[in-house]
């Protein structure tokens, strides 16, 4: 799971990277959009670990 959280992380360092650097909106939208998916992928790992542990728990 941590490699996956590492990747999320470089994927939205990536996108935050790509949007501050773009010259048009469309590749300024995708930036964002690769942030978003980095930080929301990253969620969703912590999320389902701590589901995982409660389920063992009960």
């Amino acid at each position: 799971m941590i490699y996956f959280l590492v990747f999320s992380a470089i994927t939205a360092v990536l996108g935050l990277a790509t949007a501050a650097a773009a010259h048009d909106a469309a590749l300024a939208i995708f930036g964002y959009g690769l942030f978003g998916f980095g930080v929301m992928f990253a969620l969703f790992l912590v999320k389902r670990h701590f589901d995982e542990v409660d389920a063992a728990r009960h």
